[in-house]
């Protein structure tokens, strides 16, 4: 039997009834059998302050924790202004630090954009691809995805009903699950 990868699966929104959230949910359900998504929220997470790193609160070392007991790491985000949001950009700080002691180094990891828009995102993952060299294990670089016109892909309830994004969805799992698969031997 094939060895299920655990991937830690970061939401970059807060929302309740994010696009960024269902995507996390949907690319849960279509995942491989190869691959286990651990979909992460950051509604717990505290704002990262040096001055406390000699006495970290539960919290970040919680989060710690998870990124490294996983086989990889997904960013799935929308764009805020050009850029990430910045609950997630404190999540990177948190999981990242102390400094030369990264929770995701090492860590196979995956980038997916979202935008109701017709830019799907591209300048929030093309920060991400500027900020975790260096903190980050390899970043899967093709194909990417950045989805966009996302507003009409969920019925209700959240279910991804939009056919072409879940085909796209699957195709990047795919990717995904080769590349863990590779750094996880």
């Amino acid at each position: 039997m094939a060895t299920s990868h655990s991937i830690v699966t970061i939401v970059g929104s807060l929302r309740k009834e994010s696009f960024t959230l269902k995507i996390a949910h949907a690319l849960a359900k279509l995942a491989p059998a190869s691959l286990k998504l651990q979909v992460t929220t950051l509604h717990d997470i505290s704002f990262f302050n040096q001055d406390l790193e000699a006495t970290p609160p539960a919290d970040w070392l919680a989060f710690r924790d998870k990124l490294q007991a996983s086989n990889g790491v997904l960013f799935v985000t929308p764009e805020y202004n050009r850029s990430i949001p910045g609950v997630l950009k404190n999540a990177i700080d948190v999981g990242s630090r102390p400094y030369g002691k990264s929770s995701f180094l090492g860590k196979p990891t995956g980038i997916i954009s979202n935008s109701p828009g017709p830019l799907g995102g591209v300048s929030a993952a093309k920060h991400l691809q500027n900020i975790l060299p260096g903190i980050s294990g390899p970043i899967l670089g093709q194909p990417e995805i950045h989805l966009n016109g996302v507003g009409d892909a969920f019925d209700e309830r959240g279910e991804l009903t939009k056919e072409s994004l879940q085909k796209v969805l699957q195709q990047y799992l795919e990717a995904y699950a080769a590349f863990v698969e590779r750094f996880n031997r």
